[in-house]
């Protein structure tokens, strides 16, 4: 309700100025006053000084296209207390770091720890964390300090050449886990009934609508998941310390939570020290004054307006190499900013392949699945455009299920060793409401022409028959499926079957079982992406995605930005809204179901890593 009435403020404050200006100074007025604010954001242009650092906040939300809003959105954060984390795409990330290696203006690197912690997926944090290895060789520093240190954002700061930890701080070394939230028993309480059709045995998704733990195929898969990620972490983790991969096991299974000390003991950090006391190392690191408010410095976000000038500036070819995103759940039509729309997605790859100075594609997807109609939409697309020019696939956090369905058909796919990805399978979801109704006082009465033209009812609990027609159509989706990963993948559909059966897998076993064909990242997709191509050195990248508003891009340079060093609001949600949030958005992936046929290839709806 919060969010509500905040958004429909905004959207009135924006067009009651909006209109305000429009009245008040004319078409005239209106184009002065976005010609001041285009002269403003140049004389805003972020400078670089000499001798500083380049900070990230690891509270930082990396996604994998520029991040997208409304007037309304906007305004709204430019009204709160600004004590979100920001948002910025994963390419302006990596491209950042590796101007800033080259660049002698920069120092070093700053991670900077908060109490907010990190939601970023353990393989964007891979692609992050390998930048900043390069950058490390090149001979420059990076520092870290956190107050608390968790396993996501220690597994990005064990890059750093010195590792500090607040005095009264704590490690969190206590392994991954992955809780399922089962809804059966709640749904049956208020009399909402579940139907349930799919096709592969690891096909967990429904069942936190119809069991009250895990299935034996379930827990054997998910396992299997966590161990693989879990070995990545330790294999990483130990390679910068100190520890093999074994001794850190061991703190894990002994300790879980180390008190400062103890982490300094297991030389799991460097240093000891309070955050003045971090500011004053980082203020000899780049020559400032010690009555300096804070030292010299400039963000991740900022830095990468510089870099993104300077590539501009520097690169004339002609020849694009594409990238296109595929970030969220997968739904038919044209989806939201924040939806894989079906639609949107095919026709946005159907112009790039008829555009003829685009000479490769790269299609970044991050989703879990969805829609079974609009994968295979999609997955249409993508077989036209590998027969016109390259189109490489690069997986992110998650390429699963429809995830997986549209990626298939690549000229070649990258994972990372800690994607999930696979869960070849698909099911349909079929609730009712009879009981509910009928529990309230609620009947129905249908009046038809044929036996089944109320097939898609949720009044009552579909008959042994209309589940007959609805399986026929999952089983049909499935060998659809088992089909397209069997021809583009050139594997046979005896072997696809014994891989898929709904089953998820880690990046580094789909590469064992030629589900993909690389480990690696963004980067190296676009290269493997322009080599196909043969373009030598010839090209440039091209990004497609939806851009911010002049109204966001305006009130961006209005608010300025933060200096690390300074106080900053900091939010932790207590453990039952968190909890609550959990739930809401389970219930919320229902929304999203909206496949014509009521088909879905998507992973566990409630598939979380912690």
């Amino acid at each position: 309700m919060r969010d509500f009435f905040k958004y429909t403020f905004a959207s009135v404050v924006g067009t009651v100025v909006g209109l305000g200006v429009l009245a008040g100074m004319g078409i005239g007025g209106l184009l002065m006053l976005i010609g001041m604010a285009a002269s403003s954001a140049r004389d805003a242009d972020p400078k670089v000084e000499d001798q500083s650092m380049l900070v990230l906040d690891m509270s930082l939300n990396i996604t994998d296209a520029k991040p997208t809003s409304t007037t309304a959105q906007a305004l709204s954060d430019a009204l709160s207390d600004r004590d979100r984390p920001d948002s910025i795409d994963l390419r302006s990330v990596l491209e950042s770091i590796e101007a800033a290696r080259k660049d002698e203006r920069i120092v070093g690197i700053y991670l900077h720890g908060s109490s907010r912690g990190t939601s970023n997926g353990f393989a964007t944090l891979k692609e992050v964390r390998k930048a900043m290895e390069s950058f490390r060789e090149s001979g420059k520093t990076i520092v870290a300090y956190d107050q608390d240190w968790s396993e996501r954002e220690y597994y990005l700061g064990s890059v750093a050449e010195t590792l500090f930890l607040n005095p009264l701080g704590v490690m969190e070394l206590n392994g991954l886990s992955s809780e399922t939230t089962f809804l059966a028993g709640g749904l049956e309480k208020y009399g909402i009934g579940v139907q349930v059709t799919r096709a592969g045995k690891y096909k967990s998704a429904v069942e936190p609508f119809l069991l009250t733990e895990s299935s034996p195929e379930s827990r054997e898969q998910t396992a299997k998941l966590l161990g693989d990620i879990w070995g990545d972490f330790l294999t990483t983790v130990s390679e910068a310390g100190s520890l093999n991969p074994q001794q850190l096991q061991q703190v894990v299974d002994t300790e879980g939570i180390l008190i400062a000390a103890e982490a300094r003991d297991k030389e799991l950090v460097d240093r000891l020290a309070y955050f003045d006391e971090v500011v004053a190392h980082l203020k000899e690191l780049t020559d400032s004054e010690e009555d300096d408010r804070t030292f010299r410095q400039i963000s991740l976000q900022r830095y990468a307006a510089v870099a993104q000038t300077d590539r501009e500036t520097n690169n004339a070819a002609n020849n694009q190499v594409a990238i296109v995103y595929a970030e969220g759940e997968i739904v038919d039509g044209p989806g939201s900013v924040t939806q894989v729309g079906g639609d949107r997605l095919a026709k946005q790859l159907r112009q790039l392949r008829q555009d003829e100075d685009v000479k490769a594609v790269v299609l970044r997807v991050n989703s879990p699945g969805g829609s079974a109609t609009a994968s295979e939409v999609i997955q249409r697309e993508v077989r036209l455009m590998r027969e016109v020019k390259p189109i490489v696939v690069s997986m992110g956090n998650i390429a699963a299920s429809g995830g997986y369905w549209i990626s298939t058909s690549a000229s070649k796919i990258f994972a990372q060793p800690n994607t999930i990805t696979g869960s070849i399978g698909v099911f349909g979801l079929l609730l009712n409401v009879q009981e509910l109704g009928n529990n309230n006082g609620i009947t129905w009465d249908v009046v038809k022409t044929g036996r089944y033209a109320d097939l898609g009812t949720i009044t009552r609990p579909k008959t042994p028959e209309e589940l007959a027609i609805a399986q026929q159509v999952v089983d049909r989706i499935y060998q659809r499926f088992l089909t397209i990963v069997s021809e583009s993948r050139n594997l046979s559909r005896e072997r696809v079957n014994q891989i898929a059966q709904g089953r998820v897998w880690s990046g580094e076993e789909a590469k064992r079982i030629a589900l993909v064909d690389e480990l690696g990242g963004l980067e190296d997709a676009l290269n493997t992406a322009a080599e196909l191509a043969e373009l030598g050195d010839n090209w440039k990248v091209k990004d497609y995605t939806e851009r911010r508003s002049f109204e966001q891009l305006l009130l961006e340079k209005l608010s300025g930005s933060r200096f690390v060093g300074e106080a900053t609001p900091t939010t932790r949600l207590d453990p039952l809204t968190a909890q609550l949030q959990n739930l809401y958005q389970d219930l919320a992936i229902l929304r999203n179901l909206n496949d014509p046929v009521g088909a879905y290839a998507r992973i566990p709806f409630t598939f979380r890593i912690r």
